[in-house]
């Protein structure tokens, strides 16, 4: 159903997997046992998800140390991707390039990985990592923004993998972080950082320079409680999942709290931990529901 907000609301509109994988195995099924062996790869917990294009997205499990590719219209899992069979110890960022070039993070192996024409590598080897975890695309430039939680800050790397410079460093004043996790950056070239023990949002120039922060640490609506994936929408507005209130809270471009949709719950629409987020260019909003082992998706309407 849709949530109260004035001007817009949110609606689910599917999830991943689908409620009908409980049946019988169907062809989808069969499938998955030829690419996976004897039994069917499940989600145990996803962390992050991004869309390719409607019909296909990558998700990041941390519970089977596996990075998935969905076929949406088929609903099935197209295949599990790992390292040399073996599993990604903690995977945690996202992003895709027009490309089609999947990066992602494990921020306990300290590496960023590429899958690009179905292959696996490690990107940007020759540098070192401290803890990596959100890691995002710049349009504008081309670039490959990635945070490193365990020096409060970001580095911004060039296609080839060179570190070009590095933002931030440890601390509360706008520009520095406190262990900085998820990063957004929408299509104008605006970069959104989840900066957590700051329990802010704080909000850079497509430089990277502070332009404005905005949350503060509390368990009232609102408040930056547990504030994990961010995203922005087409209007922009500002989502931020938190794995304490179970919902996503929605922010206004000037970082004042709109609404939230979400409760803990096993339900459509409701959350259990909620992680990564993405939103794509037709404002369909996906969500990482860990604890419930899915991705929901859900649609922004104009009311």
């Amino acid at each position: 159903g849709a949530q109260s907000g004035a001007e817009y609301s949110v609606q689910w509109i599917g999830q991943f997997p689908g409620e009908e994988s409980q049946k019988a195995p169907g062809f989808g099924d069969r499938m998955s046992r030829l690419v996976f062996g004897k039994k069917p790869q499940e989600l145990i917990k996803p962390f992050n998800v991004v869309a390719v294009d409607p019909g296909q997205y990558w998700i990041l499990d941390q519970g089977s140390g596996g990075v998935f590719e969905v076929l949406a219209k088929e609903g099935q899992l197209l295949r599990c991707m790992k390292r040399a069979n073996q599993d990604f110890p903690s995977l945690v960022g996202m992003c895709g390039t027009p490309a089609g070039d999947i990066f992602f993070t494990d921020s306990s192996l300290d590496k960023i990985m590429r899958v690009a024409d179905g292959e696996l590598s490690v990107f940007a080897d020759a540098l070192s990592f401290e803890q990596p975890t959100g890691i995002a695309f710049h349009r504008q430039s081309g670039e490959i923004w990635v945070v490193e939680t365990g020096a409060h800050r970001i580095s911004v790397l060039s296609r080839e993998g060179e570190r070009i410079r590095s933002i931030g460093g440890r601390g509360t004043a706008p520009g520095l972080f406190n262990y900085p996790t998820f990063i957004w950056i929408d299509s104008s070239g605006r970069v959104y950082v989840v900066d957590s023990m700051n329990f802010r949002v704080q909000i850079l120039n497509a430089k990277g320079q502070a332009v404005s922060t905005f949350g503060t640490s509390g368990d009232a609506t609102g408040n930056m409680a547990r504030p994990k994936g961010l995203a922005t929408d087409s209007h922009g507005h500002i989502y931020v999942a938190d794995a304490l209130f179970h919902a996503v809270q929605i922010f206004d471009d000037q970082g004042r709290f709109l609404t939230s949709f979400g409760s803990q719950g096993q339900e459509k629409g409701k959350f259990w931990m909620p992680t990564g987020i993405f939103i794509d260019e037709e404002d369909h909003i996906y969500v990482a529901d860990s604890y419930n082992a899915r991705v929901q998706i859900f649609q922004l309407v104009k009311n």
